[in-house]
């Protein structure tokens, strides 16, 4: 079993910067890759950013590239999602995932957090 809890949003103004944490919880951490989702109001959820147990690889939406990062520390059971330069259609709430594969971590994920707010000002 794999919980996983966000934390770290709220109401940013155009241009700031936010860093989105994300704890799991349950054993073997390490194993699974990690990733960051998205979903605005009245859209689908999307795909943002994934790492793997050690970090030797990330993955990112094109349309964070260069602007979000993602990154993780084993030792603590956390991922976090380090957004720079925020946009007012960034503005949604971010969900941590969690998979044991590269692929559908993101696609779909087996697990997923409650989510939390970001809200971009403009």
């Amino acid at each position: 079993q794999v919980q996983l809890e966000e934390s770290g949003g709220g109401l940013v103004q155009a241009g700031s910067s936010l860093q989105l944490s994300c704890l799991r919880g349950g054993n073997t951490f390490g194993t699974y890759w990690m990733a960051w989702f998205r979903q605005a109001p009245g859209q689908e959820r999307e795909f943002v950013a994934s790492i793997n147990w050690s970090s030797s690889t990330t993955r990112y939406a094109d349309s964070v590239k260069g602007r979000f990062s993602i990154t993780r520390d084993n030792a603590k059971a956390m991922v976090y999602l380090h957004l720079n330069n925020l946009k007012p259609e960034d503005t949604a709430v971010y969900y941590c995932a969690a998979d044991l594969s590269p692929e559908f971590v993101r696609t779909t994920p087996s697990y997923w957090g409650q989510g939390t707010q970001v809200t971009v000002s403009s």
